[in-house]
């Protein structure tokens, strides 16, 4: 089995996630119209950086490299990549907080609500217990007792499962706000 850091080339001990491109543009949604550090990176660069870095552990140092044509890099745009790149992941990690504080907030909601039909329902289901053991009786308390856990299960679901993809993602988006990014000529590629 390949492993996956030997897909990457290195420098100064950083693995490299790189970009080849023939025009800048590339780099960006073609359907936002903001200046280049405000604007949106096209979706399959926003997967393929993410995904890239998802690879690796989070510790692990690495920088991203986009290459263009010698003609097409200026001071201002290599500024551009690198702040619209920092700035496209902190919108992302700024809208994963919200996201997160939702469903926090949809999770605590939840909770009290399944522990309010919880308690209710057991009650009720001692009530019926305690007034008679009939099929009838016991198939309500059976309905009663199922009733009760279904209640409880979406708040267990979003505390032990929804929030632990949105974290990693966060730590993620997170890493790459704080990643280096060099714009290099086409030219300086190097073979593996």
């Amino acid at each position: 089995m390949t492993d996956i850091k030997s897909l990457y080339r290195q420098h100064d001990g950083r693995i490299m996630v790189e970009i080849v491109l023939d025009n800048v543009m590339e780099l960006y949604n073609s359907l936002d119209p903001s200046p280049f550090r405000k604007r949106e990176l096209d979706q399959a660069a926003e997967e393929y950086l993410y995904n890239a870095i998802d690879d690796f552990p989070l510790k692990e140092p690495m920088e991203i490299v986009v290459y263009l044509l010698p003609s097409k890099i200026t001071p201002d745009i290599q500024e551009s990549i690198r702040s619209s790149i920092h700035n496209h992941f902190n919108y992302r990690l700024a809208a994963g907080e919200r996201e997160l504080r939702r469903t926090f907030r949809n999770g605590r909601k939840f909770l009290i609500l399944g522990v309010i039909i919880l308690i209710a329902a057991l009650l009720i289901r001692q009530y019926l217990a305690l007034l008679s053991s009939t099929v009838e009786s016991l198939a309500i308390q059976n309905i009663l007792l199922i009733v009760s856990w279904v209640a409880i299960w979406e708040p267990a679901h979003i505390f032990l499962y929804e929030r632990s993809p949105i974290m990693q993602r966060q730590k993620i988006y997170e890493k790459i706000t704080s990643m280096p990014i060099f714009v290099k000529a086409i030219q300086e590629i190097s073979p593996l």
